[in-house]
């Protein structure tokens, strides 16, 4: 791997990198969590401007980098406060639409301009006017930013059609999740407890997780549901996650008789996947899907939507179902359960697409490659 510089522009002090934060998801959070031990670890300074949830949740202070509290507000106090901690950054990286907004009004009007840095995890979705809304903030975004590091294709493609000069592709790495301690008598005796705790003993047990909102096809995965009844034995659903749409998908799995568990947010996802016979993604968006990740990595024969990211990023190790059909996701559950081979197929496939993903240690330096280049002073002609 060729080193990257971590010294300031004029070679006398570290690197001096603010990282932007606002309101992000897991799959942000977690990135920035990552970024930063590994940007201090090649000795740059790192200071995360974050809620102070936020750090109490991802503990940013723990992989060596300064945290400051910055509300997810786009006021002026705000706005002030993280223009204050941006005044000595050479270089400001902001994670998240709602964030690098902040982040660009924070660096704007400078007659010295700090190079910004926007990764953009995932599209934002909304209706009527909010949507209008967010396309506005995305314009101005994109022509704010110096680099738009994009999460997939579709997003680097979205970026330059939405005003971006110079947008690349800045895949994020999947951080490792802490391995459980092994049981001390029987190292498998975690998976079979685990299915008897849910109460999959005896039937296929079908995991999915993720919020419980409408962007992720929870109402396709039980309409599929409908058709796995008919099986025998009838597969258990469990659903890992929580959101606005609890109340409504638990009545709807009452009322219709359906084999849906909703178990509520999760902490080992890890063992959950682990005791899986089948992993589901119903979304109707994602980009770089944490689970469709896990699940490769797991060996978990994964069925999930051919929407935004998702067939770039698990090519021909998923079976893979139009968006918002819920007959083909029934059928394609049916397939697998029914074809052991096909699921041994899909593992092999996952383990060997998983190995070509980036590693956290090359995601921090694709990423410090870019600060290089961005903070290296301009050669005289």
């Amino acid at each position: 791997m060729t080193p990257v510089s971590s010294h300031s522009p004029h070679g006398q002090s570290p690197l001096r990198t603010v990282q932007v934060l606002g309101g992000g998801n897991a799959g942000s959070s977690t990135h920035v969590r990552s970024l930063a031990a590994g940007l201090v670890a090649r000795g740059v300074k790192v200071t995360v401007c974050a809620p102070a949830d936020a750090e109490r949740t991802y503990d940013f202070t723990g992989a060596g980098a300064e945290h400051v509290h910055v509300p997810r507000s786009s006021d002026p106090v705000s706005v002030a406060a993280l223009r204050a901690v941006c005044a000595d950054a050479d270089l400001v990286h902001a994670h998240g639409l709602h964030a690098s907004f902040r982040a660009a009004l924070a660096v704007g009007g400078r007659r010295v301009r700090t190079p910004l840095v926007v990764t953009w995890h995932d599209r934002v979705h909304a209706e009527g006017a909010r949507a209008q809304l967010l396309r506005v903030l995305e314009r101005r975004v994109m022509k704010a930013a110096t680099v738009v590091l994009g999460a997939t294709s579709e997003l680097v493609d979205r970026a330059r059609r939405t005003g971006a000069r110079d947008a690349r592709l800045g895949p994020v790495a999947l951080p490792a999740r802490p391995c459980p301690p092994a049981e001390p008598d029987d190292p498998d005796r975690r998976r079979p407890k685990i299915r008897a705790g849910l109460g999959a003993i005896g039937r296929p047990l079908l995991v999915a997780v993720g919020s419980l909102e409408w962007h992720r096809g929870y109402d396709v995965l039980l309409d599929a549901a409908r058709v796995w009844r008919r099986l025998d034995p009838v597969p258990l659903v469990v659903v890992a996650g929580e959101g606005p749409l609890r109340a409504e998908l638990q009545r709807r799995i009452e009322d219709e008789g359906l084999p849906v568990v909703l178990i509520g947010s999760r902490d080992d996802v890890t063992d959950l996947l682990a005791a899986a016979d089948l992993a589901l993604l119903p979304s109707r968006r994602e980009a770089r899907s944490v689970l469709a990740q896990e699940a490769l990595h797991a060996r978990v024969p994964l069925v999930a939507s051919d929407v935004g990211g998702i067939p770039e990023l698990v090519g021909d190790a998923a079976e893979l179902f139009p968006d918002g059909d819920a007959e083909a996701l029934a059928d394609a559950v049916v397939r697998l359960l029914a074809e052991p081979g096909r699921c041994e197929e899909l593992k092999d496939r996952g383990v060997r697409q998983a190995a070509t993903w980036p590693t956290e240690d090359e995601t921090v330096a694709q990423v410090l490659s870019v600060y290089d280049e961005l903070t290296q002073p301009t050669p005289l002609l």
